[in-house]
């Protein structure tokens, strides 16, 4: 065994130690031991025991260990510090800039035990409260995260529409009288995505490839006849495809749809896709309306179209109002009166409900009873002030390990709504799981489901839950299903939509907001609806001020009975 890989795991030893809180001296010793190793200009590996204790900064202890590492390949202590330390906990440590007493505060403190969970809180701002940490720390903690989920090629939606929109907009001042758009599965809106495709109708032509050397957010990495293959800082690869101006459209579908959809449009066609004048004209040679890109996966969109059946898209514009925000009150940036008139003068709503952690979110600085009752006497006076415009009252409660909500029955009967979610205790059974999400759906006070399976995306997939049962329960006890609309999140699956909408379950955009600028993930909650085909008469929060509150009142009317 070389000096290196031995090095690396005496330094492990040592972090575990330490997290674990074990002997100071004891991890300081193996630190430097390890470190002493890495640097000496023989291999360690041919000494003999007493030759190991008998180099400076090694000694007795560490050379027995250095000694069982050879002969076995392992060191059981080591073993034993990883069998008590969730691996996500170990994938943390490997972050830039945490060592192993921040890495013990995310851990036992915060709850966190991956690094989808730390990036999560890095959004929520959650890091900034704990000891040690603060504003600049939780920046440079999310930019090494977001550095490490690039090394392995893919990307959220979210992170790519910023720097893919600079480009397109860059490409159209060349390109000014040309056809430019996104294809692929940017294009589709899909929420985990490769790269970006874009299609250009024209040569490719030196003047263009001249203003990509110009740009320094962009690396050109090969140039074809009719392709270039680029990269950003960030590692985002851009796949710029050029073609005749005649079968641009054609290959516009082409290039946007899945294989699925494709091969089932020309099937209906009865061809290969034919040059047409426009994406409209090939859906009109199939027989079929025109469907709308997001839709183009082959999943439910000619079923639909068949049915003549293919919905109006929910739009930004459909929502009146924003439920499932967080205020200062529990682990929000802004105060509950700013949250309100960012909601009322910047966004326009009609509404907003307010749904602060529980008691059981101490992490979060859930509310206590007590409170609960002093929150809601500041909603009443900012209805008052800010009439017409209302705040619901709202909480996010949290589903216990046994299904049960976290209040008990004269607490939860004051409040207007109640989003019902799981936090905590993720490692369970599929029927497990389903069963706990159940029961929080038959309480009578429960009005939609936060995040059904608590994924995180690129990082934590959730627990295992049989969504359809999910779902059905939910159509049976008339509970709203969440979409949460943070980039991370996007819960429930828009693959899952149809299914819900088809047994008349309603969906609800949710942005999850902890501060005023958590209200425009908003536009990816719409994004992930427009895929599932929600329309805007099947979303709670795209009815009216009016509507809504006869929503919640008859809720309330069946609890009481």
């Amino acid at each position: 065994m070389e000096n290196k890989p031995i090095a690396r795991v005496l330094k492990l030893l040592s972090q575990l130690m330490e997290l674990h809180e074990e002997n100071s001296f004891k991890v300081k010793t193996i630190a430097t031991a390890g470190f002493t190793i890495d640097k000496l200009p023989f291999s360690i590996a041919k000494k003999s025991l007493q030759e190991m204790e008998g180099i400076r900064a090694i000694g007795k202890s560490v050379a027995a260990k250095v000694q069982e590492l050879i002969e076995t390949g392992s060191l059981k202590e080591l073993d034993e510090l990883l069998a008590d330390t969730p691996p996500g906990v170990v994938e943390i440590m490997t972050i830039k800039g945490l060592g192993p007493k921040k890495v013990l505060v995310i851990w036992k403190s915060l709850g966190i035990e991956n690094i989808g969970e730390l990036y999560y809180a890095c959004n929520e701002n959650r890091l900034i409260e704990a000891k040690g940490f603060g504003l600049k720390t939780q920046e440079e903690i999310k930019k090494a995260i977001e550095f490490k989920m690039a090394s392995n090629g893919r990307f959220l939606y979210s992170q790519a529409e910023s720097f893919g929109n600079i480009l397109l907009n860059d490409f159209k001042k060349v390109l000014t009288h040309e056809l430019i758009s996104f294809v692929g599965a940017f294009r589709r809106k899909v929420e985990i995505i490769d790269g970006l495709d874009i299609l250009v109708g024209c040569a490719l032509n030196p003047t263009l490839l001249d203003y990509l050397h110009t740009l320094d957010y962009l690396k050109v990495v090969e140039t074809k006849d009719n392709s270039i293959e680029a990269e950003s800082p960030a590692g985002i690869k851009v796949y710029i495809r050029f073609c005749n101006p005649e079968n641009y459209y054609k290959n516009l579908v082409l290039q946007s749809g899945s294989p699925e959809h494709i091969k089932e449009l020309e099937i209906r066609i009865g061809s290969a896709l034919p040059d047409v004048g426009s994406e409209e004209e090939l859906y009109t040679l199939a027989d079929l309306p025109f469907i709308e890109p997001e839709l183009r996966e082959g999943e439910f969109e000619f079923k639909l179209a068949d049915q003549k059946a293919l919905p109006v898209l929910i739009k930004q514009t459909d929502l009146k109002g924003s439920l499932h925000n967080h205020s200062t009150w529990s682990d929000g940036i802004n105060s509950l009166e700013e949250m309100v008139v960012y909601c009322k003068e910047e966004m326009h709503l009609q509404y907003l409900g307010i749904c602060d952690h529980s008691k059981s979110a101490f992490y979060a600085k859930g509310l206590s009873e007590e409170r609960v009752l002093a929150q809601q006497t500041e909603i009443d006076l900012l209805n008052t002030k800010y009439a017409p415009f209302k705040v619901f009252k709202g909480i996010e409660s949290d589903i216990l390990f046994d299904g049960s909500l976290d209040y008990p029955v004269e607490i939860l009967s004051r409040f207007d709504f109640i989003v019902a979610s799981i936090h905590s205790v993720f490692k369970m059974s599929e029927e497990k799981a389903t069963s706990r999400l159940i029961k929080a759906i038959e309480n009578p006070y429960t009005t939609i489901l936060g995040h059904p399976t608590g994924r995180l995306l690129l990082s934590r997939s959730g627990y295992p839950v049989d969504i359809k049962k999910v779902i059905d329960a939910c159509a049976e006890n008339g509970v709203v299903i969440e979409i949460n609309a943070n980039p991370l999140r996007l819960d429930i699956d828009w693959r899952w939509h149809q299914y819900a909408l088809e047994k008349g379950v309603m969906l609800s955009i949710n942005p999850d907001a902890h501060s005023i600028n958590g209200f425009r993930d908003t536009h990816y909650g719409v994004m992930a609806a427009r895929k599932g085909g929600l329309s805007a008469a099947n979303c709670l929060n795209a009815l009216s001020l009016d509507e809504i509150n006869l929503f919640f009142e008859r809720k309330r009317l069946i609890t009481r009975n």
